[in-house]
């Protein structure tokens, strides 16, 4: 199927050549061979009736018109194919726009690209006319660049981090109950099996946390960048913890006292709509932050983990759960796709630099494990609940918008399953005088 089967408003190029028109000029096949080296692992066509590459592949790249060809010539690399495949100007046939996982897997392993002489660049460039070179407007579905998103604010300030929580959780509530399922937590799961459901590792992976933290009836828990309530709505149902969840989105703190309430859970449980930094400075027993360190920038690792450990009483403990580098040499900062479509002023640094900052804020850390593979597992998870309920999903956020999705979640699966990021959690504790921490000689909870 194509991905823009189902576009609305996409740019209406006709796919041969006006009848009785001659083409002057260089082809879209031309561009491509220029850009291209070896055999094509795929099929390319242009608006022009022109085309390259096996007429037999099982994946077809669509360049639908000169709007998509201005997109992918003004910048090269993920973003312009990420604007061109966003604004339907270039389609993707042979995967599903929910998860087209196994043409992003065809292109990064068999594509081959090379940059054409300056001699060929020329030539293209004055046979497709100068104005390819001028950029067209960005889909509305992309954000700002880094440098003009300082109108909002330094990063990482409150009202900048309060904008870049909106762009990404604020979509809809009902897209988000399609695509996260039943749970609505939107984080690596945990799976004793592949076979296990979603819904089963979600609750694997809560139940996981709880052992860490050793939670008991009657301690008080607060879970920062909550979200939809997942972490505190499970601790208290199956732990009688009074549990509080801060989040920035307020879409999703009103969607989770909804389901608070509808659970019966008020009197031990509740989700505010507060910046982690506001939360208040009283003395929990535990502390979760379960994918908020993405969001909070590097630089404030050290006031970051400092705002958690007052908030800790004296042999409490933290449980930080977030993605990381796979090592401590890469950027921190994300690359343009999902800068500017999916976390903006996201930054990820290695484990090693995390669990740095965990100590030299205070904390003691006691524990680390990665569940790199079982993100993966839960993103393959996350797109097949995208194609299942794609034409609600479109409904809902339009086809744009939903791409976006199918793409960022098929490709951060396979970043995963590469090993290009990781997922990392981190127990600690919040020592007492003379080092006294309550931690047992082995752990207390369940691997």
């Amino acid at each position: 199927m194509s991905l823009t089967d189902r576009d609305q408003g996409a740019a209406s190029v006709p796919a041969t050549p006006p009848a009785g028109g001659r083409r002057t000029g260089p082809t879209v096949a031309d561009v491509v061979r220029a850009v291209t080296a070896g055999p094509l692992p795929v099929r390319i066509t242009g608006y022009d009736g022109s085309a390259v590459g096996p007429s037999d592949a099982g994946i077809t790249l669509a360049i639908r018109s000169e709007r998509g060809l201005s997109y992918l010539l003004t910048a090269p690399g993920d973003l312009g194919m990420a604007r061109a495949y966003v604004g339907g100007d270039l389609a993707l046939q042979g995967v599903h726009p929910g998860d087209p996982y196994e043409a992003l897997r065809v292109l990064k392993d068999e594509l081959r690209l090379r940059p054409p002489s300056l001699a060929e660049g020329l030539a293209l460039v004055r046979g497709l006319g100068w104005e390819r070179l001028l950029p067209p407007p960005a889909p509305p579905q992309e954000a700002q660049p880094r440098w003009k998103r300082v109108m909002n604010g330094l990063r990482h300030s409150r009202v900048r981090d309060s904008t870049a929580i909106s762009h990404h959780y604020d979509v809809s509530n009902a897209f988000y109950e399609k695509v996260l399922g039943p749970s609505m937590t939107y984080t690596c799961a945990v799976f004793r099996s592949p076979d296990d459901t979603l819904e089963q590792a979600q609750a694997a992976k809560y139940d996981l946390v709880a052992g860490k933290l050793a939670l008991k009836q009657g301690m008080r828990l607060l879970d920062v960048g909550c979200g939809w309530g997942g972490m505190v709505r499970h601790a208290a149902r199956e732990y009688g913890v009074k549990a509080l969840g801060v989040t920035l989105s307020k879409a999703q703190a009103q969607w989770a006292q909804a389901a608070i309430e509808r659970e019966g859970l008020s009197e031990l449980a509740e989700v505010r709509h507060l910046d982690y930094r506001d939360a208040p400075a009283e003395q929990f027993d535990a502390i979760s932050s379960i994918g908020l360190t993405e969001h909070i920038g590097v630089r404030n690792y050290p006031a970051y983990f400092g705002a958690l450990r007052d908030r800790l009483r004296s042999g409490g403990r933290l449980l930080n759960h977030c993605i990381t580098r796979a090592d401590n040499r890469a950027p921190h900062r994300s690359g343009a796709f999902i800068d500017r479509y999916v976390f903006p002023d996201g930054e990820l640094a290695g484990s090693g630099r995390l669990i740095s900052e965990i100590h030299d804020a205070g904390l003691e850390v006691h524990h680390e494990e990665n569940l790199r593979q079982h993100y993966a597992l839960t993103l393959a998870a996350w797109c097949r609940n995208l194609v299942q309920h794609w034409d609600f999903c479109v409904s809902e956020v339009g086809a744009g918008t939903a791409r976006v999705w199918g793409l960022y979640m098929a490709g951060s699966r396979m970043a995963f399953e590469r090993n290009g990021i990781q997922l990392h959690q981190v127990l600690a504790t919040h020592n007492g005088p003379d080092g006294v921490n309550g931690y047992p000689l082995r752990p207390d909870w369940l691997p």
